[in-house]
């Protein structure tokens, strides 16, 4: 009898233990699912970047998104479904946020198409070909979710430029026979045509006088690109005062726009002008789609102290930096692309590889001159961080066949220094000043390729 008890007691005690111990799984199973449900993910911000190049929508998250997307004609739609979601106050503010200018985007309708799965549908102008990517938490930012919406028959820069009274047809035809790839409405016909006239203008100057010799004397067009640095997403170093890199440097490269376009010989076209993102590899490759002959990339440093002060000129070095302060400031401008994000499965590898391997020692040679002479006229505004030009590796100085200088044209980290750089006085006298030095330059170093005529 006793043994029978105390076999029934065993008995029962394992029974209780296979209970609790499946109790325990079931907690254990519900603790895992449940924090999808009690605590879904939330979005932080809704960011549009509208820009004729593309349009960037950016969803800021507090964890990674899960999205899937697909394309509808007739009309042209963009579908994007998000998992994991619940639509919030912050998402619905995306509607409100597309602007009736945007290039590429009519409008956004945004609503919860099933429990956990939010749906956005982009109405779109014309046909795009999208790239939604994630980003990683840097700097400010947490998890991002990036649409980038981009034509699906994208312009040709020059084309552009032409359209928007920038260019010459005779000019882009100039670069299409020197080898820059064909540009709409030009046809290849016409380079006799043009070089005829040229012949026969050279033979009537023989027999004239010297006043008609100056008078049909051809100056060789000078193609420059200038390159506000950061912009959207990366908005750049950041003064005490607020003031944003991204904003003084666009305002400067358009006000040395305005200077440069004075000159009869010299055009001018910007790699972004107005807050957009551009990523570093972007910016060379225009610069080379118009065959520019000088890239001048244009900043606002910045520095832990805010004593630091003084204008820079830049160079690429293919040596290593020739500062620890040079390759810190490299390494923080090349950073740009992380916290402006690109989207890394659609890198250009090719042309990664020229930049990275092709950049040569005539271009760095070239460079220094510029940056020397300019550095000089910079000297006579304002007071200089280095006395001479400095060089590292820098990303949007590596086109292997442009000249090109990084301009720091002040610390915006500086109080002072910030002050001038938002001041229009300040801006007006700095944009001059580099017009001086890159005048100076190409006066005793002309174009001598790609048969460009004023």
């Amino acid at each position: 009898m006793h043994k029978r008890h105390q076999k029934l007691t065993s008995n029962s005690t394992c029974a209780g233990t296979r209970r609790t111990f499946l109790q325990a799984g079931g907690c254990l199973l519900l603790s895992v699912l449940a924090p999808q449900t009690a605590t879904a993910m939330q979005i932080l911000a809704v960011r549009v970047w509208p820009a004729a190049d593309y349009t960037r929508v950016t969803l800021e998250n507090d964890a990674e998104l899960k999205a899937s997307h697909f394309l509808v004609k007739d009309p042209n739609r963009l579908v994007v479904e998000i998992e994991g979601l619940t639509l919030n106050t912050t998402l619905k503010e995306l509607v409100a946020k597309i602007q009736t200018n945007d290039p590429y985007i009519k409008q956004v309708r945004v609503g919860q198409n099933r429990p956990n799965v939010v749906r956005m549908v982009f109405d779109l102008k014309e046909e795009i070909n999208p790239q939604v990517f994630t980003l990683k938490p840097i700097g400010t930012y947490q998890h991002r979710l990036v649409f980038d919406l981009y034509p699906a028959n994208p312009i040709d820069p020059i084309t552009a430029l032409i359209e928007k009274g920038e260019w010459q047809k005779e000019d882009a035809l100039s670069a299409a026979v020197a080898g820059n790839k064909s540009v709409p409405g030009i046809q290849s016909n016409k380079s006799e045509k043009l070089a005829k006239p040229a012949e026969a203008g050279d033979k009537r100057n023989s027999e004239t006088n010297n006043d008609a010799k100056d008078q049909n004397k051809q100056i060789p067009m000078i193609t420059i690109a200038l390159d506000p640095g950061h912009g959207g997403e990366d908005p750049g170093a950041i003064g005490r005062g607020g003031s944003r890199e991204k904003d003084v440097v666009l305002a400067i490269a358009k006000r040395l726009k305005h200077h440069l376009e004075k000159e009869e010989h010299i055009r001018v076209m910007l790699t972004r002008d107005a807050d957009y993102f551009v990523p570093l590899q972007t910016r060379v490759s225009k610069a080379r789609s118009v065959q520019a002959d000088l890239l001048v990339s244009i900043h606002a440093d910045a520095f832990v102290e805010p004593t630091a002060r003084g204008s820079s000129v830049f160079v690429l070095s293919e040596r290593g930096a020739t500062s620890t302060a040079a390759r810190w400031l490299a390494k923080k401008e090349n950073d740009a692309d992380l916290i402006g994000g690109i989207n890394l499965k659609n890198q250009d590898k090719q042309l990664a590889g020229v930049l990275l391997d092709l950049s040569t020692t005539a271009q760095i040679n070239d460079s220094i001159k510029v940056g020397k002479v300019v550095l000089k006229e910079i000297a006579s505004i304002n007071r200089l961080h280095k006395a001479s030009v400095e060089q590292a590796g820098f990303v949007v100085l590596k086109a292997p066949d442009i000249p090109s200088i990084l301009i720091e044209s002040a610390f915006i980290s500086n109080p002072e220094e910030e002050a001038k750089l938002t001041d229009e006085a300040y801006q007006n006298e700095l944009a001059e000043a580099i017009v001086k030095g890159i005048k100076k330059y190409f006066a005793k170093n002309p174009p001598l390729q790609r048969s460009k005529l004023a």
